[in-house]
């Protein structure tokens, strides 16, 4: 089969990148050759990581391509992520949703099926955004990567679709040995990692010192050494560097470079004995490599997977942390890792199941 896979890709998120690679390892298990072409803001470099064609995924040039790419292609997968939402501006034609509902469509006026994969959808609250999702309806199939996500497109009027819940395919990811974020640090071996994953959020930064207040008493009490992860290049240093600067230890800390791969990031995670954080996919990392996690959740796709990894009530909606709760769950879970371990690794059990499943409603559904 010929596929054209639409994301965030070609931007350098960790996140989307692990979605990508996902995708593209689980079609290439299920699929004899399958030819795979991704539209990426960074064609070539995409082409040669995974070894597929790749388009030029703006509208500014390149637009015959995507033409020639869909209509080769027997399926578009719109996905998977957050694509579907107007959390960042969003004006008649610019922005994620009316991006990626364009796409679409000339999916479909290009005679070429389109499958929802794996997204989280929302939030969508502008009269615009509202109206737009009604091109959601032209799909022939979607899954989405949690219940709140389906009942959203029920409220937002996509009802002809059938639309099924599954899991993010990144909980479907291929893990390969690589030691590259470890050996890359000055370490001596003894240490108690805690992984640390800040992103900005629309300006709001007292999560920022927060943050560092969780993390020196941390050190304090339980001798812990931070690192950060940045999966998100300068953006997320930049947010680090925030926290960083608020600590009374900051000499305790390390950071990580921006330039890992996805497989490298989830490896160092799985060295660790606990994340705290706000990246969706540093704790789906996290989760699937059993280590204990406390998230900061600024959207519902971030309590949607802490409810389902089983960390919920450790963790905290951004705007209502405290700081002294979550100093005491952060001191829980070091002191209880394996316990809290063997729960997560048994939930991302679960959700590894629904991952997959993605890929059989795809043959189910576009498989003669």
């Amino acid at each position: 089969m010929k596929f054209v896979i639409s994301g965030f890709y070609g931007l350098g998120n960790t996140g989307d990148e692990a979605i990508l690679e996902s995708i593209i390892d689980n079609l290439r298990d299920q699929f004899d050759n399958p030819e795979i072409t991704v539209f990426s803001l960074s064609p070539e470099e995409t082409a040669k990581e995974h070894n597929v064609k790749s388009v030029y995924r703006a509208w500014r040039h390149s637009n015959k391509e995507k033409v020639k790419a869909l209509r080769e292609a027997d399926l578009l997968i719109s996905g998977g992520g957050g694509l579907l939402q107007d959390s960042y501006p969003t004006k008649f034609l610019f922005g994620p949703l009316p991006y990626y509902l364009l796409i679409v469509l000339l999916a479909k006026l290009c005679g070429t099926k389109v499958m929802f994969f794996s997204q989280g959808i929302g939030p969508v609250k502008s009269r615009w955004g509202k109206i737009l999702m009604k091109l959601a309806n032209l799909a022939d199939f979607i899954t989405v990567r949690d219940q709140y996500s389906k009942e959203l497109l029920h409220k937002l009027g996509v009802t002809k679709p059938e639309t099924v819940v599954t899991s993010d395919i990144v909980f479907a990811f291929k893990r390969k040995e690589d030691r590259s974020c470890i050996e890359s640090l000055p370490l001596k071996g003894d240490e108690q990692m805690v992984a640390v994953s800040v992103r900005p959020w629309f300006g709001r930064e007292v999560q920022f010192e927060q943050t560092a207040q969780i993390l020196d008493h941390l050190i304090e009490e339980k001798h812990i050494t931070p690192v950060f992860v940045p999966m998100e290049g300068h953006h997320d240093w930049d947010a680090s560097e925030k926290v960083l600067s608020h600590m009374k230890h900051k000499e305790k800390c390390l950071m990580l470079g921006t330039d890992f791969t996805p497989n490298q990031y989830l490896n160092f995670i799985g060295e660790c004995q606990l994340t705290i954080g706000m990246r969706l996919h540093a704790l789906i990392f996290s989760t699937l490599m059993g280590v204990p996690h406390i998230g900061f959740s600024y959207d519902k796709k971030v309590e949607s997977l802490l409810k389902r990894s089983g960390m919920w009530e450790y963790s905290s909606v951004l705007e209502e942390i405290n700081v002294e709760e979550l100093q005491t769950n952060g001191s829980y879970l070091l002191k209880n890792h394996d316990m809290a371990s063997k729960k997560i690794l048994e939930n991302a059990q679960s959700m590894r199941g629904e991952a997959v499943r993605n890929l059989e409603l795809l043959k189910e559904n576009f498989v003669k």
